[in-house]
């Protein structure tokens, strides 16, 4: 499969500070990729690196198989920075047809594909408005449509969902899965797990400059729960009393805990970490050899959020940005 963006052994430092360790990682074309981290974990740095704003102290960035970062590669890139970049006084509208403009589109193209942004947006009223009358969550969306408004074969979002209330962060979650669904490559950094999760098809974690762990979402969720973290509940209170032997038993279960929230579910009663060795159908059977009367048995699948939070730490998962290596 070709990729959309190879990055290997990436180095920025700035002083004594170093942002990025030595990262690599691979994007295939077509996915939506998440590069998730906590604030201050470098992940700006990179973006900005792959978008040749930084260049690196060591490394190699490869763009489209081929291209470096540079005027080629850029030209094949559309880029949401964490710093929005908009011209205050000048007309929504016009801002967003500038930047088509400058990307290569005919002026009548340009206003084509800028009124049917507009409107996608929900931001047609505001088309003769100054950029600066409107409020920070429609100026990025602005900003958003001039990143997407040439098409680009590779679309990179810093932290596109900062800020936005639920609605505006739903539409901006349906583009990106049209540019996928059009055979194009989305990368995003975000610290917001629970936005990442509704979109991400690949992740790559990373904290204090260093990457923890990278792959498909949906693989890295199974092995996490081949972790062994079962979900138990009973049918009555006699039941969980006839549970606490099984439950005891320490070749089968390392620890008892209460159950994690699980919206729009019945809550568990608790979770069970299973013990080293011992594996979930042997819980079951034990339970039910002891005669207990189940509601729920069920391999607990974590949430992006859950694994970032065992992964980073959770003092980590909200460091204070440094001004130098932004999220």
């Amino acid at each position: 499969m070709t990729s959309a963006l190879s990055v290997t052994g990436l180095v920025k430092a700035f002083g004594n500070h170093v942002a990025v360790d030595g990262i690599s990682f691979e994007v295939p074309r077509g996915v939506v990729y998440g590069i998730l981290g906590p604030n201050g974990a470098g992940k700006s740095t990179m973006l900005r690196m792959i978008n040749d704003i930084f260049a690196p102290d060591a490394g190699e960035i490869v763009v489209l198989d081929r291209l470096r970062p540079g005027a080629e590669a850029a030209a094949k890139i559309g880029y949401l920075p964490e710093e929005r970049g908009l011209y205050p006084r000048m007309k929504v509208g016009d801002m967003i047809a500038f930047i088509a403009e400058l990307r290569g589109l005919a002026r009548s193209e340009a206003r084509r594909r800028t009124a049917a942004w507009l409107d996608r947006l929900g931001l047609t009223q505001w088309t003769k408005n100054k950029v600066q009358d409107l409020s920070k969550g429609m100026q990025q969306k602005v900003q958003f449509a001039t990143a997407l408004i040439h098409e680009p074969e590779l679309v990179i979002l810093d932290e596109p969902w900062s800020g936005l209330d639920p609605i505006n962060a739903e539409v901006l979650r349906e583009a990106v899965d049209e540019v996928r669904a059009s055979g194009r490559t989305v990368l995003f950094s975000t610290h917001q797990m629970e936005q990442a999760e509704k979109v991400v098809d690949h992740v790559c974690i990373i904290a204090r400059g260093k990457k923890l762990l990278d792959g498909k979402l949906a693989d890295i969720q199974r092995r996490e729960a081949a972790d062994g973290l079962v979900a138990l509940g009973f049918g009555d209170a006699a039941a969980r009393a006839a549970a606490d032997a099984v439950l005891a038993d320490r070749a089968l279960v390392a620890a008892i805990q209460a159950p994690r929230a699980q919206p729009g579910n019945a809550a568990p009663d608790c979770e069970v970490k299973l013990a080293e060795g011992a594996t979930a159908q042997r819980l079951l059977a034990a339970l039910v050899a002891a005669g207990v009367q189940l509601r729920r048995f069920e391999i607990v699948v974590p949430t992006l959020h859950q694994i970032f939070v065992d992964r980073v730490g959770a003092s980590a998962a909200v460091a204070e940005r440094r001004p130098e290596a932004a999220a």
